[in-house]
C-alpha cells in the first residue's frame, strides 16, 4: 500500500519525532537512516548509497563494480505493515523496514530482501506458497570489552556465573527474568508472534521459535527479533551474541528453518490427498541435498560459521534426511499430513534471514522443478559425511568457491548478486586471514 492508503496520524499523536527506515545489509545488519516523523508522513522521498547494500561487516567495501559504478542511489520504499513504535527507545521514536529500488524503478538485485523476493515469485509461478518457520538460537553474555577475553555468561540472581547446567531449565530462563519480561513486550509492540522459548544447552543459550507464516513476513520479523534482541540486552547491561560458534567446546548457535509449500487453495502440497507423502515431498528433499552445498555462504555466511559443524555437538555434518532424527541435515519432524514439512538443520544463526530463506527455499524449488530423487533415508545417528552425499564445504574459502561456480545458483538467484556477495565475503576473508590468532603465538612461537 502507498503512504496516501494508510493514517499516519499516530505518529504525531504518539509525540514520534523520527522514524528509523531500516534495510538489512548483506549480513542481515540494519542500516539506513533516521527521517523527521513529519517528513515520513508527509512520503518525502528517502534514498541511500546503493553499495550500502553490500557494506562488509568490517565496515570496509568491496570495488564499486559491484555496486554500481559511482557508488549510484537507490531509493527505500517503506513497508508500512512494519510501521512500529520502537520499544527500546527512552524519545517516542518509531522504525519502518523499506525496500530497496533503484533510480530506473527496477528492484535492486543486490538488496537481501529483493533475493528472498525473487524465489518466491518463482514460486508463484506454479500457484504455490512456502511457508516457514525459524528457530533461533543464540547466547546472552555480560559486556564484551576486549575481543581478546572469551565471551562469559552473566552473573544469575545467586551472584555466580552459568557453568552450562541449565539446559531446559526454568531457572535458567528466571535469571534474566527482567531481560526477557522487556523482550515479551518488545515482541508484542512489533508485532513479532513468538512460540516457545528454552533455555539452551550451552551457558546462557536461549532459543526462540517463531510462528510459521508467510516467508517474506516471516524474514522480516526474524530481522527485527535480532535488532530487538540486541536492543534490549543493552538496556539491561547484556551483550546478545548471534554467532554460530561463540565459545569454544560449546554449543553452537543454528537458525533451523521448517518449511512446507501451499498451493492456491491452501493445500500442502507436500501431501496427497490420501495424507501420504506427496512426489514433491520427495523432490523438495533432494534439491535441499543437492544444491545446499552451492549456497552454504547464504546459510553459514562467516568464518566463525564453520566451527559449528563439529561431530556429536548437536550440529549435523552431513546432508542426510530422515524422520526425527536430529543428527542428520535434513529433518523431516513427524507429524500429520497438512503439517508435512521440512526442516533445514544446517543454517546458523548468524546468517541472513532474508538470504538464508531465499537459499534454502530455492534448493527445494530446484528440486521439484528438475523433479530429482533423494538418497534413501538415514537411519540411526548419522555423523559423518560417508555416503550421506554431497560433502558440505568446511570453509568458508571452499564454499565461496563452490557458490561462485554454480550455473545453478546463478540462475536461481541471479548473476548480479552472487558476484556481489562473493565480492563482500572475500573482502571479510582477507580481513580475517589478516589476523594472527592467539592459538598461532601459543603453538607456533617456539617451533624452530
Amino acid at each position: 500500500m502507498t503512504q496516501n492508503q494508510h493514517d499516519l496520524s499516530w505518529l504525531k499523536s504518539a509525540g514520534i519525532r523520527e522514524v528509523e527506515c531500516l534495510v538489512a545489509d548483506i549480513n542481515g545488519f540494519p542500516r539506513g537512516k533516521a527521517m523527521p516523523a513529519s517528513s515520513f508522513a508527509a512520503g518525502q522521498e528517502l534514498r541511500l548509497c546503493r553499495a550500502v547494500a553490500i557494506q562488509t561487516a568490517t565496515g570496509d567495501w568491496a570495488d564499486y563494480q559491484f555496486s554500481g559504478e559511482g557508488d549510484p542511489d537507490m531509493k527505500l520504499l517503506p513497508l508500512y505493515s512494519t510501521l512500529k513504535q520502537v520499544p527500546w527507545a527512552g524519545k517516542p521514536r518509531a522504525l519502518a523496514v523499506h525496500d530497496c529500488e533503484d533510480l530506473d524503478g527496477s528492484p535492486t538485485p543486490i538488496a537481501s530482501r529483493n533475493v528472498l523476493k525473487g524465489v518466491l515469485e518463482k514460486y508463484a509461478q506454479h500457484g504455490w506458497s512456502p511457508v516457514v518457520a525459524p528457530e533461533l538460537e543464540f547466547y546472552v553474555f555480560a559486556p564484551n570489552l576486549d575481543p581478546n577475553d572469551p565471551f562469559e555468561a552473566p552473573d544469575k540472581r545467586n551472584g555466580r556465573r552459568e557453568d552450562g547446567q541449565q539446559g531446559f531449565s526454568l531457572g535458567g530462563l528466571n535469571d534474566l527474568g527482567a531481560f526477557w519480561d522487556e523482550v515479551y513486550s518488545a515482541l508484542e509492540m512489533l508485532g513479532i508472534v513468538g512460540d516457545t522459548f528454552v533455555h539452551e544447552l550451552g551457558p546462557s543459550q536461549y532459543e526462540i521459535n517463531l510462528i510459521h507464516g508467510d516467508a517474506l513476513a516471516l524474514a522480516d520479523q526474524t530481522f527485527l527479533f535480532k535488532y530487538a534482541l540486541r536492543e534490549v540486552g543493552f538496556k539491561h547491561g547484556l551483550q546478545v551474541v548471534f554467532m554460530a560458534k561463540p565459545l569454544a567446546g560449546q554449543p553452537g548457535s543454528s537458525m533451523h528453518i521448517h518449511q512446507s509449500v501451499v498451493d492456491a487453495q491452501g493445500r500442502n502440497i507436500f501431501s496427497t490427498a490420501e495424507g501420504q507423502p506427496s512426489a514433491l515431498f520427495a523432490h523438495f528433499i533432494a534439491g535441499q541435498q543437492q544444491l545446499i552445498p552451492e549456497l552454504m555462504p547464504l546459510l553459514c555466511p562467516h568464518v566463525n560459521s564453520y566451527r559449528r559443524f563439529a561431530k556429536h555437538m548437536a550440529a549435523p555434518v552431513n546432508l542426510s534426511w530422515g524422520y526425527d532424527n536430529r543428527s542428520v541435515g535434513i529433518r523431516i519432524p513427524r507429524s500429520s499430513p497438512i503439517a508435512r514439512r521440512v526442516e533445514n538443520r544446517i543454517p546458523g544463526c548468524d546468517a541472513n534471514p532474508y538470504l538464508a530463506l531465499a537459499a534454502s527455499l530455492a534448493a527445494g524449488l530446484y528440486g521439484m522443478q528438475q523433479q530429482l530423487q533423494p538418497g534413501a533415508e538415514a537411519v540411526g545417528t548419522v555423523f559423518d559425511q560417508e555416503g550421506s552425499g554431497p560433502e558440505l564445504p568446511r570453509t568458508l574459502e571452499s564454499a565461496l568457491a563452490a557458490m561462485r561456480h554454480s550455473t545453478r545458483v546463478r540462475s536461481l538467484l541471479g548473476d548480479e548478486f552472487v558476484d556481489a556477495f562473493v565480492a563482500v565475503k572475500e573482502v571479510e576473508l582477507d580481513s580475517f586471514l589478516a589476523e594472527v590468532t592467539p592459538w598461532e603465538r601459543r603453538f607456533l612461537a617456539a617451533l624452530a
